[in-house]
């Protein structure tokens, strides 16, 4: 799992790209955009609650400090730590 520990300031707005029905889930930083690949399939929200699940967990905080600010249909996607 991928440490973005550094991120979780108050306020932060985090832009990632969302890979459903991927092998595993993971949190990968590549060319220095976050990438998250989650198992679910991308319907009723369920691959929302993984992507917030997994990087909730990879920056150390409580999932309901994460809020989802556009892209809730998209893979692309943005966060804002509260």
């Amino acid at each position: 799992m991928t440490d973005l520990s550094h991120l979780a300031q108050p306020g932060a707005e985090i832009a990632v790209r969302v890979t459903p029905r991927a092998s595993r889930n993971a949190v990968i930083v590549e060319e220095g955009a976050i990438r998250v690949y989650v198992t679910v399939v991308p319907e009723d929200g369920k691959a929302n609650a993984a992507v917030v699940k997994l990087l909730a967990k990879a920056l150390g905080i409580a999932r309901s400090r994460l809020v989802l600010v556009r892209g809730a249909t998209s893979r692309d996607k943005l966060f804002r730590v509260d």
